[in-house]
């Protein structure tokens, strides 16, 4: 059942459009603006209907408030003083309708109704729009190893609750593309998603970015800055590569984690923030702890969900997947018409560390794309430090090594001048070459 504040200084008025109402709805009542504030701060309200006038501050004022505080609670005005410039105003300041004095019940209830249903629409559009953009946001994390399929879980039961999240595994495993995840699916959706590049900022100006400053703190400060925190009220903040912060900036992190509050840089009076930390590293952050470079009771603060990404050399069913998602990323940007990968091209790339993860398979994907002469990438068009890294030649051939060695001497054929130059880069005897592409019918 909807639940309706009546706003009015009259008690008889108020009383009676209660009494009218309450057969329908849960019904509050206050008798000014100042009393309506305080019971919409502890009642989950669908409805306000207020008076215009009312004794010291009236009920334009209190839809000001009630839209800044409270934008998705739908606000009718009522007067017994109705003007076309009353009237003009209160919807500009963004009232759902206005009503006159005295009222028409039947009219009121139909009113009433219809704002009612249309917050109801709104609020499934609302929920929709959040769950696709969850799942979008999901959606962006490719694979389908085990891997991948356990952090997607994880990142599901973690989202919907307030818990600090720690996010960890190498450098372009995606751990910003986890944090998004977990925002997009979590209450705080709709509120701000605020990234920290803790690395990025020098000691120095890494407090002051996170906390703000007042003016005058140190030299430069010439105004009032917010720090990262206070633009992320109400929602979520990320620090990534969160190892990097100074043993000085760790202590201010945890009094601020346990108080929920933060001091700008030149202030002695707190600042009450509500966000949902989230954390990342690519360091083994518990031996960080062991070595003393990490405070070890702010690791217990951050850790309480972890989601660890594995590297991209450990995934290598889930190649094929990401190599056809970034290709239909880059066709489109640059403008090429490209099909996908010769069969030999991701058997090379299966033999590679990928030390840079999916951010460098991205990256070679792209590269491959704007220098490849057909509309199917080839061995030809895989980039030289992927080359040198695959299998060795000249090894004795087994039923475990053929299938690299075949995949390796056609990548050295189609980036050699010649076959002089192909056994030349192989380490082989030319003879043992032709021997070789005889013996897996290579051309």
């Amino acid at each position: 059942m909807s639940t309706i504040l009546v706003v009015d200084d009259d008690k008889a008025t108020r009383d009676g459009v209660a009494r009218t109402l309450k057969s329908d709805y849960t019904v509050l009542t206050a008798a000014d603006a100042d009393e309506a504030m305080a019971v919409l701060n502890v009642n989950a309200i669908d409805l306000v209907l207020t008076d215009l006038r009312m004794p010291g501050r009236d009920g334009i004022s209190l839809l000001r408030d009630i839209i800044t505080a409270h934008a998705n609670i739908p606000v009718i005005l009522l007067s017994a003083y109705g003007s076309i410039e009353s009237a003009v105003e209160a919807m500009k300041d963004g009232a759902y309708d206005f009503l006159t004095k005295p009222i028409n019940l039947d009219h009121l209830e139909l009113v009433v109704h219809r704002a009612l249903k249309q917050r109801h629409l709104e609020s499934q559009n609302a929920t929709l729009r959040t769950q696709l953009v969850g799942q979008t946001a999901l959606g962006r994390m490719l694979g389908t190893s085990d891997a991948m399929q356990r952090i997607r879980d994880r990142i599901r039961q973690a989202a919907p609750t307030p818990a600090t999240v720690l996010i960890q595994g190498p450098s372009g495993t995606g751990k910003e593309l986890v944090a998004r995840a977990i925002h997009a699916l979590s209450p705080r959706a709709n509120a701000p998603f605020v990234a920290v590049h803790c690395a990025a900022l020098a000691p120095s100006l890494l407090e002051s970015e996170l906390f703000g400053h007042t003016k005058g703190a140190f030299t430069g400060a010439n105004e009032n800055r917010k720090g990262r925190f206070e633009l992320a009220h109400g929602g979520t903040l990320f620090l990534d590569e969160i190892s990097e912060i100074d043993l000085a900036t760790q202590v201010k992190l945890l009094r601020v984690l346990e108080t929920r509050t933060i001091e700008p840089v030149g202030s002695s009076e707190p600042v009450p923030i509500d966000i949902r930390l989230l954390a990342a590293t690519n360091r083994n952050l518990a031996e960080w702890v062991r070595e003393g470079k990490f405070r070890e009771d702010l690791y217990f603060r951050l850790n309480v969900v972890d989601v660890n990404l594995p590297p991209l050399k450990e995934r290598g069913e889930d190649l094929p997947l990401l190599c056809d998602a970034f290709v239909r990323e880059f066709n489109p940007l640059l403008g090429r018409s490209i099909l996908g990968f010769e069969s030999d091209v991701l058997e090379a790339f299966k033999h590679y560390t990928w030390p840079g993860n999916v951010r460098e398979l991205r990256n070679t994907v792209e590269r491959m794309m704007v220098l490849a002469k057909g509309d199917r990438l080839t061995l030809a068009d895989i980039p030289e430090n992927i080359l040198n890294e695959h299998v060795t030649i000249g090894t004795p051939i087994n039923p475990i090594s053929e299938k690299d060695e075949a995949t390796r001497i056609r990548v050295v054929l189609n980036t050699s001048k010649n076959k002089t130059e192909a056994a030349r880069k192989l380490g082989i005897p030319l003879r043992t070459l032709y021997r070789r592409l005889k013996t897996y019918g290579i051309q």
